[in-house]
């Protein structure tokens, strides 16, 4: 009996200590941040340069800019905003493009691959078993990588669905040869490849390669775009769409997003 009086007395005493204790040691959540991570797309890529969305919803609440989520939008930035009692900001809606025109119709294989599947690791090898090293491995890893389902391999070439982009910038985060870029939304033309080969080269890997000819340069009323290092480059901020530069490119490699 007195045993069992002993062992009740050290359990109470033991709860009466932990309860002092939680409460001596209680950290405070603020309850702004789980308003804010609830607002945020959960997709933890790191696009507004914080670790994941709970980095980020705790980051806001001590000052951080309310508009760094790309994924999230102008919404969610407005939702944070208001939770914050602050202005917003306007936010860049981005989605992810492939530079790379170069499916299996008109590439050749080096080589037969037989290691790893996957980008990275093919890479590694010979820059790939692809005759442009400058192209698409078509492996997968972007396919693996994307949170909303918005890439597939058809005819050995990464495809974006741009409905389904976020422009989260995962798969561009995990592109070996960083043929996958961001670009803001609203333009309708990209330069579909990534090579700075000479265009005699340009021809000889890939049949829908950008041979640097200029004519897209020529023909830009805007300004808009410039072959650089043997590549057409588009400067989104003078681009209009207005589409001659695709008309023109006697290789089709300036295409109209779909």
């Amino acid at each position: 009996m007195e045993t069992a009086l002993i062992f009740a007395g050290l359990g109470l005493l033991a709860g009466v200590l932990l309860t002092v204790a939680s409460k001596l040691f209680e950290v405070k959540v603020d309850e702004r941040v789980i308003e804010i991570t609830a607002a945020l797309p959960g997709v933890n890529c790191g696009s507004c340069g914080f670790a994941g969305c709970s980095d980020y919803a705790e980051a806001v609440a001590g000052g951080a800019s309310p508009n760094l989520c790309k994924p999230g939008g102008q919404e969610s930035a407005d939702i944070i905003a208001g939770i914050m009692g602050i202005a917003s900001g306007k936010i860049e809606a981005m989605t992810a493009v492939v530079h790379c025109n170069g499916s299996c119709n008109v590439t050749e294989k080096k080589f037969d691959y037989k290691g790893v599947q996957s980008c990275k690791a093919a890479n590694r090898f010979y820059n790939g078993s692809e005759s442009c090293t400058y192209g698409c491995l078509a492996y997968g890893d972007c396919v693996k990588v994307c949170p909303e389902t918005a890439i597939s391999i058809i005819d050995r070439l990464a495809v974006i669905d741009k409905t389904r982009c976020i422009g989260c910038g995962m798969c561009a985060k995990v592109c070996p040869d960083g043929i996958i870029k961001l670009r803001p939304l609203g333009f309708d033309y990209d330069v579909a490849c990534s090579s700075h080969d000479s265009g005699k080269f340009v021809r000889t890997a890939c049949k829908a390669g950008c041979i640097a000819c200029k004519i897209c340069e020529k023909n830009c009323p805007e300004g808009a775009i410039k072959v650089e290092d043997n590549l057409a480059v588009i400067d989104y901020d003078k681009c209009t769409s207005c589409g001659l530069c695709a008309d023109k490119c006697p290789a089709k490699v300036i295409k109209k997003c779909g």
